[in-house]
């Protein structure tokens, strides 16, 4: 374990000076092609900012309408039915939307059962192992100009329900509960 540590601290160090020292090596302008990348980053940064926004305004919106609210009320006896606590509904819900969204419910979720509860552990691994579907299709494929997505839509949406279900599963053989 000590030896995984000592990796771990001293990886991004030793990447940092290894990196420039190889392009030095190749008689690379080490300075002049980082200012070109740290140029190139800002504009993607400006051209993602829009489809940003909306994302975040159009969570905003369905979270303080009390869509979602409805929606969990309307999932509630199937998931009874399954067996999946209906307290971990808003998360499942949240993850493909909102990256931040779905932490802070995680946060609240463990708050308040703890981090050793079976509520609390789905939490976890469902936020380690689920992802923001329409986060990561509106800024990155925003940001390149793709705006048929259609597919890619159906299919981050059966990753995320393919990776709820197995996290329900793993907690249950796993911890119990």
């Amino acid at each position: 374990m000590y030896v995984l540590t000592q990796i771990s601290r001293w990886a991004i160090p030793v990447l940092l000076f290894i990196i420039p020292f190889y392009a030095y090596l190749k008689k690379v302008n080490v300075y002049e092609v980082f200012v070109e990348g740290a140029q190139e980053g800002i504009t993607t940064a400006f051209k993602i900012l829009p489809f940003l926004v909306g994302m975040l305004v159009a969570i905003s919106v369905f979270r303080a309408s009390g869509a979602m609210d409805y929606l969990i009320r309307f999932l509630a006896p199937a998931t009874n039915f399954l067996g999946i606590p209906g307290e971990i509904l808003p998360l499942a819900v949240m993850r493909p939307l909102s990256g931040s969204g779905a932490l802070g419910i995680t946060a609240e979720l463990i708050h308040q059962f703890g981090p050793d509860s079976f509520i609390g552990r789905l939490a976890s691994t469902m936020q380690g192992s689920t992802d923001t579907t329409f986060y990561v299709l509106t800024v990155y494929f925003g940001s390149v100009g793709i705006i048929k997505y259609r597919h890619a839509i159906t299919v981050g949406l059966i990753a995320d329900v393919s990776s709820f279900i197995a996290s329900v599963i793993i907690c249950r053989l796993y911890f119990g509960g």
